[in-house]
């Protein structure tokens, strides 16, 4: 199993580019499913979770087409077509790999009536249920049976338009509802609705393909049901918590990085930390520049739905407040398992100390590069950067979840500066 080796302790300096986001393109890929006409999405990441969803696709029923990509780009240009001769059945062995995977059981009920789809899998950071994608289509008149792992949901006369009021705020169940919604019969109105960027870059979407919604960044979005959507060709927004991610690389190792594509609109509360923390931030045309400045200073940080500050953040701001002249607090509400990565990063030298939802992390002078394993997405990235900042070699194991959400992680690196490899399991 290949894994990542790091030789610590070199300030980074240069200009990264920002790779599409993620979480947007998980959402957007469903989208093909609301139409018979070619969907077009342009900045898609590279990563194992796109391919994934696009296996997935493949499966329903989906063809799809990909542009060819230059040498040295970014990103890539897909377009998707589901015909009327789609299979509405997500099997267990793809859907497990994925949480994403849930997000075709709106599109699926709306545009044919009926969807059986594995009950999905993921990230082990805590308990994420699907109740409120359920009860989200139950709102707009389909039918939920749970069966031998499956949900099989049916809609034969097609869905109606109903109220659907979130109890809490789920990003997930937001974007089920309003792809679902987008073809149903009537108006559907649905409160405390996610505000995440990656919520109006769908609604944009959405609406590129003739759905009529209201309320954009608000939490209640009204959608006026269409009797079907067309093709549309739209650019998948760049990536906040990428762009997040390097801004903490720039803080922990002392450097000066400009992360070209990164939007000032989506990621106010990681900048603002990343400022109360000591970085200079300088906004450019089309990029943000993070240098340090001073050492780093200890936060009193929790995590929130957006705007406030991104669960997705919360691991690398650790590793980056783990040098930090002082105590750091932080608190996560979001998921009740997001520490995994705090007994890492001890073996690297971390003071840290988790106190329930809450984790106590006092500064240390420094780091010492160890070998260690990834128990996540975003914890991964948290060790990528404790060992950027450490003294000595850090090898960082079970590398396939860093694979799922930064695209070409190493050449990024290795471009301002770093001494990183992807070594192969024979070493």
């Amino acid at each position: 199993m290949d894994r990542i080796v790091i030789e610590g302790g070199k300030p980074l300096s240069g200009r990264i580019p920002i790779s599409g986001a993620k979480n947007a393109a998980l959402t957007l890929l469903p989208c093909a499913l609301l139409t018979d006409e070619p969907l077009t999405l342009r900045n898609l990441p590279r990563l194992a979770d796109i391919d994934g969803f696009g296996h997935l696709l493949t499966q329903l029923g989906v063809s799809i087409t990909v542009e060819g990509v230059r040498r040295g780009e970014f990103g890539r240009v897909m377009t998707f077509r589901a015909d009327n001769d789609a299979e509405p059945v997500a099997p267990y062995d793809i859907v497990r790999k994925m949480r994403a995977s849930i997000l075709v059981l709106g599109p699926l009920l709306a545009r044919f009536g009926q969807a059986t789809v594995s009950l999905p899998g993921g990230c082990a950071i805590g308990n994420r249920p699907i109740d409120l994608h359920l009860k989200a289509m139950q709102a707009l008149g389909a039918e939920i049976e749970l069966a031998s792992g499956y949900v099989k949901a049916t809609a034969p006369n097609g869905l109606t338009g109903g109220t659907i009021s979130f109890p809490f705020v789920s990003v997930g169940a937001t974007e089920n509802a309003l792809m679902a919604a987008a073809l149903a019969k009537g108006t559907t109105v649905i409160e405390n609705a996610a505000r995440e960027p990656e919520i109006t870059d769908l609604v944009q979407c959405l609406i590129a393909m003739g759905a009529e919604i209201e309320g954009m960044k608000t939490d209640t979005l009204t959608v006026h049901g269409k009797d079907r959507l067309h093709g549309a060709t739209h650019a998948v927004m760049p990536d906040r918590i990428e762009a997040g991610s390097y801004a903490c690389a720039a803080m922990i190792t002392g450097g000066s990085l400009e992360l070209v594509g990164a939007r000032e609109d989506t990621m106010h509360a990681i900048l603002a930390g990343i400022a109360d923390a000591g970085g200079l931030i300088e906004f450019g045309k089309n990029s943000i520049k993070v240098t340090a400045d001073k050492g780093i200073k200890p936060l009193s940080i929790s995590t929130a739905p957006f705007p406030a500050f991104p669960t997705d953040m919360q691991a690398q701001f650790m590793s980056m407040l783990a040098l930090a002249s002082g105590t750091s607090l932080l608190t996560e509400t979001i998921f009740e398992n997001r520490y995994m990565h705090v007994p890492e990063l001890a073996r690297m030298g971390a003071d840290i100390e988790v106190r329930g939802r809450a984790a106590v992390v006092r500064g240390v002078p420094g780091l010492v590069g160890a070998p260690v394993m990834a128990t996540d997405l975003r914890a991964s990235m948290s060790l990528i950067l404790a060992g950027l900042a450490a003294k000595g070699t850090t090898e960082v194991n079970r590398i396939y979840h860093l694979d799922r959400g930064y695209e070409r992680l190493e050449e990024k690196l290795s471009a301002v500066g770093a001494t990183i490899a992807r070594v192969g399991g024979e070493g």
